[in-house]
């Protein structure tokens, strides 16, 4: 049986990913990267601890 889903992650490559589900013995296909959203004002300030943009 063939299944596909859609996963959204914050800081992951997509070899991480595959790398992850095999480690829990999830036969992959494939990992495609289907879409990437630029970070908002609000997301950048926390991920550089600068609330002052």
């Amino acid at each position: 049986m063939n299944v596909n889903f859609i996963v959204k992650v914050e800081d992951a490559k997509v070899v991480d990913i595959q790398k992850a589900l095999e480690q829990a013995n999830i036969k992959v296909r494939s990992v495609l990267e289907v879409h990437k959203e630029k970070e908002t004002e609000t997301e950048e300030a926390k991920t550089t601890g600068d609330g002052n943009n």
